[in-house]
């Protein structure tokens, strides 16, 4: 582009649909009437790829890879939340120093580093300040527990005042039917817990959007990652051969992914009507049917159950599903607890119950691996000692879905000559943003020319 869009005077809006598949969503959208995807597909759209390493393939190591035009091995970030404290550059504040407008909703492992945020949410698991106004102080730290707690399907009275506030200012009314069926339906149907608040979330960067008028706003979304991860098998179109989920979990007459689309649909077509606004949708990864079965489950109280253990630490901070930080007060402290976690094993079998133990320092990155069921028979063994382990977990999901390198994007036609190359890394995403308001051009090259994704 000889002249830059943002200098004509349009704003560019960057929708992140985490991991969700669109070749999976292409098998839904003649029959469930999906107009806002089926102009995704047939426009210009192209496949990103990511880490070839299955470690590297999770969200919080490409969305960086977004943010920041790097690889992982050249951004260095591959735990939620480790984003705070580094020097790794973020497409946020490089618009922002070029003296424009920045918004940014929940966008994942992105550390708030702006001046002047017209708008600033962070993600539930990234410890880094909001844009310090009322609302989205209160926000955060309700959906934050909201999110966090989902397994326990615990919401505490100030979290659930909180967030009621927020629909009565936010919400709009024309999704109020949408809202009022997915709460009434949610009860033994948790994923609807996961598209009410990626609702909200898309009602509340609306409202924003239109207040604040930022060159450059971000929003992203959750749900649909949730649901493939812990649904993919109830699809009609898409689940594992002989794999299917237990009527106890999701009964056999419920397709959560084609509701997932469908809400998805509302959203996506209510920003590609923007005037004025150019659109970048992308997944940073995907997810296709995992080929087994395998139980996730919680920790229901992080610091006390390690307490029980015998390990010593300062605070625990717990992170997506089964990860969790532990903080120690020092490096001897670290390497005693690590040691210590890594001897808890499952009677009988002989399998670590933590299987994946990072140790950064002073700090421990762990996750909770045991894949199988944990009934009320099983019990954990560390130094001779045992317990029951079923009292001090929450069961969080059968794994449905498992990670690909293959991710999707989607350009408006004023954005498509500077697009990415089809199959290029997700890392050149930043680039096309970057190009958008005009930084670096020349050496960002011409692109290339979009066609239908098929």
């Amino acid at each position: 582009m000889s002249e830059t869009l943002a200098t004509q005077g349009r704003r560019l809006l960057l929708i992140e649909l985490n991991e969700v598949n669109f070749d999976v969503a292409r098998t839904y959208v003649d029959r469930l009437g999906l107009t806002a995807f089926g102009r995704l597909m047939a426009g210009c759209a192209i496949r990103t790829s990511a880490e070839s390493t299955y470690d590297e393939l999770e969200p919080w190591i490409q969305w960086p890879s977004v943010h920041s035009g790097l690889t992982s091995a050249e951004h260095g970030v591959f735990r939620l939340g480790d984003i705070v404290g580094t020097q790794v550059p973020q497409i946020f504040e490089q618009v922002e120093q070029m003296g424009l407008r920045v918004g940014c909703v929940s966008p994942m492992n992105t550390e708030n580093r702006l001046r002047a945020p017209e708008y600033f949410i962070p993600d539930p698991w990234t410890p880094t300040p909001t844009d310090g106004s009322w609302w989205s102080r209160k926000l955060t730290t309700a959906i934050a527990q909201a999110v966090n707690d989902n397994s326990r399907s615990r919401l505490t009275a100030r979290s659930a005042f909180k967030l009621a506030l927020g629909l009565l200012r936010f919400a709009r009314p024309v999704h109020y039917p949408t809202y009022f069926q997915l709460a009434i339906q949610s009860r033994r149907a948790p994923w609807r817990k996961a598209l009410l608040l990626d609702l909200f979330l898309h009602d509340l960067h609306w409202r924003l959007f239109h207040a604040k008028a930022p060159d450059f706003s971000t929003v992203f979304f959750n749900a649909g990652a949730h649901i493939q991860h812990h649904y993919f098998f109830n699809s009609t179109t898409a689940g594992h051969e002989g794999l299917r989920n237990p009527p106890w979990y999701a009964a056999a007459n419920v397709d959560p992914i084609a509701e997932m689309l469908r809400v998805y649909d509302r959203i996506l077509a209510d920003y590609l009507a923007l005037p004025g606004v150019d659109v970048i949708v992308a997944t940073g990864l995907s997810q296709r049917p995992y080929d087994r079965v395998k139980f996730y489950y919680r920790l229901k109280e992080h610091s006390s159950f390690l307490r029980m253990l015998g390990v010593a630490h300062s605070t625990v901070l717990p992170r997506m599903t089964r990860d969790f930080l532990v903080q120690c007060e020092t490096a001897a402290q670290a390497v005693e607890a690590e040691q210590r976690l890594s001897r808890v094993r499952v009677a009988g079998s002989g399998e670590p119950l933590f299987g994946a133990i990072d140790n950064r320092g002073n700090d421990l990155f762990v996750t909770m691996t045991y894949p199988h069921e944990i009934d009320a028979k099983l019990s954990i063994e560390l130094d001779g000692q045992s317990m029951a382990l079923a009292p001090h977990v929450s069961f969080v999901a059968i794994k449905n879905g498992m990670h690909q390198s293959t991710g999707f994007a989607y350009f408006t036609p004023g954005i498509a000559p500077s697009a990415p190359s089809d199959g290029d890394h997700v890392k050149a995403l930043h680039g096309t943003i970057m190009q958008f308001f005009g930084a670096g051009a020349a050496a960002l090259g011409t692109g290339t020319e979009m066609a239908p994704l098929g």
